[in-house]
């Protein structure tokens, strides 16, 4: 990247920045509830009680993995700065140390800046919400895992794990490593990361693994895919109810534990294609990990029974990553899975009471969100076997016809029979 387009990189991730900035610090507002309310109050309670050596166990609301407590824990290294504000600032320099590692990336001869791009854009296009969650964190971890893979395995495993323990999803990274050497160094790094951790905090903290029961009992949140029955359902008398429950919106009353019942079935049926398709691959290309975690991670958004906004950050910084690949074929997801982020800004926080009404605007920006989605999952997904699985075997078997030697003294194809005859 030349020192002109740097110089715009810089100033456009500057720019967007500090704009987030101003809008979480409250100098700037959008319409809609207050992004921030979840930093400033559930955080900081979380930040209290884990102080005190012992995860939530009396709030529902605590629903994550127990390396989920050393993201709420991390603003105490900014001692001078009250809770949100050190939260905030220590958002914005992971956001910088992705821009730096897509930057980093970008200066290969065989790697695009088109990553750095897709990032400079994609985090600003969510709105406050992109610094006002944890998720960004947890982002910065997946990427720098990935970005790791091919030259340091053993440390991308050790990322990956982490991040899992973190919020679960990026164990999904470790699906596209290619077979042999790199999957057993990952996969080992990995799974002795994740037991240190896991051993390391049921030995020093109480309760680690509430978060379980707490996840168990969710119901569907107001802006799932499978919600979207039920915004239609309410203006033909369906008889629920729209209530906070478990830390967020979700719909309560008949049929909700049918329709989320029906999510957690496509998930498994989605993880099952995963597992089809690792044992068909035939191809790994150098961008096949990032493809294959861009996939698998989109499945795993689109049929959750809850797609909170701030999900669509992971699927941007996994965006980033598979555009740092000249050869990647997941454009077009990419470009879906923007357009799908402004449209989530749009949903909330500006027009989310329109979204918990039910109302035709409300059910309008969750059908063009879903669907783009659902779009961009289905294009990814069809891509990646494509790339790795039916297009490397059409390769050999037309290489293999190519190389076949033409027997002299076999029956020729009737074609060629036919033409001597006219020509006698």
């Amino acid at each position: 990247m030349g020192g002109k387009r740097l110089a715009v990189v810089i100033t456009a991730w500057s720019v967007t920045r500090a704009l987030l900035l101003l809008c979480v610090l409250k100098v700037l507002t959008l319409p809609g509830p207050d992004v921030t309310s979840d930093v400033a109050v559930i955080y900081r309670g979380w930040f209290d009680v884990l102080g005190t050596g012992s995860f939530p166990l009396d709030d529902v609301t605590w629903q994550y993995p127990p390396a989920a407590a050393l993201a709420v824990l991390s603003p105490g290294l900014l001692p001078f700065l009250d809770y949100a504000t050190a939260f905030f600032v220590l958002i914005l320099l992971l956001d910088a140390v992705v821009l730096a590692l897509l930057l980093f990336t970008a200066r290969r001869p065989e790697r695009s800046s088109r990553g750095v791009r897709v990032w400079v854009a994609g985090v600003p296009l969510l709105g406050p919400t992109a610094y006002a969650r944890y998720d960004l964190m947890v982002t910065a971890v997946a990427v720098a895992a990935l970005l790791a893979a091919a030259r340091h395995p053993r440390a991308a495993g050790a990322l990956a794990a982490f991040g899992a323990l973190v919020k679960v999803w990026p164990v999904l990274l470790l699906i596209g490593i290619p077979r042999g050497r790199p999957t057993r160094a990952t996969w080992t790094a990995a799974v002795l990361t994740a037991l240190a951790l896991v051993l390391g905090f049921a030995a020093t903290m109480p309760g680690a693994f509430a978060f379980l029961a707490f996840q168990r009992d969710r119901g569907t949140e107001v802006e799932s895919l499978g919600s979207l029955v039920f915004h239609v359902a309410r203006h033909f008398g369906w008889n629920g109810e729209v209530l906070l429950n478990y830390g967020s919106v979700e719909y309560l009353g008949p049929y909700v534990d049918v329709v989320s019942a029906a999510a957690l079935a496509l998930t498994v049926l989605a993880f099952g294609w995963l597992l089809l398709w690792r044992l068909r691959v035939r191809e790994f290309t150098p961008g096949t990990p990032f493809d294959a975690a861009f996939a698998a991670v989109l499945l795993f958004t689109t049929t959750s029974r809850v797609i909170s906004p701030q999900y669509l950050i992971w699927l941007v910084g996994l965006a980033a990553v598979c555009m740092t690949v000249r050869s990647s074929r997941q454009g077009l997801p990419v470009v879906l899975v923007l357009a799908a982020t402004f449209t989530t800004m749009l949903e909330f926080p500006i027009w989310f009471a329109q979204v918990v009404a039910g109302d035709p605007l409300g059910i309008a920006l969750l059908v063009v969100r879903n669907g783009l989605l659902v779009a961009a999952t289905l294009i990814s997904c069809r891509r990646l076997w494509t790339d790795t699985v039916t297009g490397p075997r059409r390769r050999a078997a037309a290489a293999a016809a190519a190389r076949k030697p033409r027997s002299g003294g076999g029956r020729r194809p009737a074609a060629e029979q036919d033409a001597d005859l006219l020509t006698w």
